[in-house]
């Protein structure tokens, strides 16, 4: 299986960088994870979406979407569940 590489929008990077030290290094591992497994036990599809995944970092998620044919993961959202799917 191949690695794939790893994108962060800006606007994550922000949202990165509002949470608690400790929610951060625990996404970084879970984003650094992603790279040689991008469907890690606990990863949910997002209905209305084809390429859109989810994972949970304790109460907050890593919105990502898949680029198969690039071996591209785009973390597009990183923040608390209750204010992740909101637009």
């Amino acid at each position: 299986m191949a690695s794939y590489r790893v994108e962060i929008k800006p606007s994550a990077v922000k949202e990165l960088d509002k949470l608690p030290r400790k929610i951060v290094q625990r996404a970084i591992a879970a984003i650094r994870g992603l790279v040689e497994n991008p469907y890690p036990p606990g990863v949910k599809k997002l209905t209305g979406f084809e390429h859109t995944c989810r994972v949970r970092v304790g109460d907050n998620r890593i919105l990502y979407d898949i680029q198969e044919d690039r071996l591209i993961i785009v973390i597009i959202r990183v923040k608390h569940r209750k204010h992740v799917y909101r637009r």
